[in-house]
């Protein structure tokens, strides 16, 4: 299951659900797809929400650098990336997460 944990203090999230999200002139904000990438925020959630935990995802600020990233044969995705305050790990295996439309234009996960 898709990862985010911050490195100075293990703080993170668990969950199924992989945005790359972005920010338009007024700061809106705009899921911009499914995998990390450089200049957007990295959210990782639950498929619901109203889970019986504190919090139902955890967002990143933008990524800035990719410090390493590898993927073997069986999808194993891993990366550890850096945003203007904190260092990131992010894994999963990749096939496991995958973006389809639903109302709104906000992005679910479908297995």
């Amino acid at each position: 299951m898709p990862t985010l944990r911050r490195v100075k203090d293990g703080e993170g999230f668990i969950g199924l659900v992989v945005d790359a999200i972005g920010f338009d002139e007024n700061g809106k904000t705009k899921i911009c797809g499914d995998v990390p990438m450089i200049g957007y925020a990295l959210k990782v959630g639950s498929v619901i929400a109203g889970t019986y935990s504190t919090r139902d995802w955890w967002m990143t600020s933008p990524i800035t650098e990719f410090i390493k990233e590898t993927e073997n044969e069986n999808g194993e995705y891993y990366l550890k990336f850096k945003t203007n305050n904190s260092e990131y790990e992010f894994w999963g295996i990749k096939n496991n997460w995958k973006v389809q439309q639903r109302h709104g234009g906000a992005t679910s996960v479908e297995y």
